[in-house]
């Protein structure tokens, strides 16, 4: 649910400035190709190891497909011998792969009422666009395909993988239609899709081997979520990039605030330590689920603030072309 902090007269409120990001244009979606220039979807094993808590991730990377066995030669690896040609021949035989031409690459973007919240440089939804805007334009840059499906509460819509920009125009604009849908008006209204839907409907849509990027702030993640990834990621890579806003981890300063969800309305003392505990525990036991869900299935977790650029988020996951 969306929730929105006003102060009480006579105290501070949050610079408006900060504000002014509720949505995202079809321009700046489109803009965003030359940031991606600098990425590689090529992860950085050491921050997939930090975000996949005790559990090492299975990040596979590009496939590789068997091409042919020959006489070893020095300097082969010994791993890639292959020990029953050895046998039958009475020579060191080795395997030679090629690596796959091209992986396909699916968006899950989340573009729910709950992700229309944002007190810092943006809402969620917005950085949710922006995340899968990059991802999308250093997929095609590499030469590989992308597509995916973007949803809301509801209903959603699907692109099949392509490889031009076409494809990732065709791809921008739902997003940012789904974007623009986004009111206050239609909180209260029945709930038609969500998350585990559309888990389900990518679990569909997925060849193995795929690469998948889910963009969402899982705030109704329970048993039916933690089973759709798990399964998601038998048989494919996944990456998960919860974005939140600070304001959901920790009430603003002490003081007396109104808080309106659009329809209802009441004012809470931020100066309540029993009230700060709680919020923040609420905050607190939800990630930690999330975390123990993924952490299981060795899914790494990024969290994307609101205070942070989309880009900088992805390169602290990817390395960058100008990086070594």
């Amino acid at each position: 649910m969306s929730l929105f902090f006003r102060r009480s007269p006579g105290a501070a409120s949050v610079p408006v400035e900060q504000l002014h990001r509720a949505y995202i244009s079809l321009g700046e979606l489109a803009r965003l190709r030359f940031q991606a220039r600098s990425l590689k979807l090529r992860p950085d094993r050491r921050a997939l190891r930090q975000t996949a808590g005790a559990h090492l991730s299975r990040f596979r990377g590009r496939g590789i497909d068997f091409a042919e066995v020959r006489q070893y030669q020095p300097g082969d690896d010994i791993r890639t011998i292959d020990w029953r040609v050895t046998a039958r021949r009475g020579k060191p035989h080795t395997k030679l792969f090629q690596e796959e031409r091209e992986r396909p690459v699916l968006l899950l973007v989340d573009q729910s009422l709950s992700q229309f919240f944002g007190s810092r440089l943006a809402f969620k939804s917005v950085r949710a666009a922006e995340l899968a805007s990059l991802l999308a334009w250093a997929t095609v840059q590499r030469g590989d395909r992308v597509g995916g499906l973007v949803f809301s509460d509801f209903g959603h819509h699907e692109l099949r993988p392509g490889r031009s920009q076409k494809d990732v125009s065709r791809f921008l604009k739902l997003l940012h239609a789904f974007n623009r849908q986004l009111s206050l008006e239609k909180l209260g209204q029945p709930v038609s899709f969500d998350l585990n839907q559309a888990l389900a409907e990518t679990r569909r849509i997925a060849k193995p081997g795929s690469l998948i990027f889910v963009i969402s702030d899982f705030q109704d993640q329970n048993d039916e979520t933690r089973r759709h990834l798990h399964l998601l990621a038998r048989h494919n890579d996944l990456i998960a990039f919860c974005t939140y806003d600070p304001l959901e981890a920790s009430l603003p300063a002490s003081g007396v605030y109104g808080v309106s969800d659009g329809q209802h309305s009441l004012r809470i003392d931020a100066g309540d330590s029993r009230l700060r505990q709680a919020f923040s525990g609420s905050y607190e036991n939800n990630l930690k689920q999330l975390k123990d869900t993924l952490a299981k299935a060795s899914i790494p977790l990024i969290q994307a603030s609101t205070q942070d650029s989309a880009l900088d988020v992805l390169r602290r996951t990817f390395t960058s072309a100008s990086m070594p």
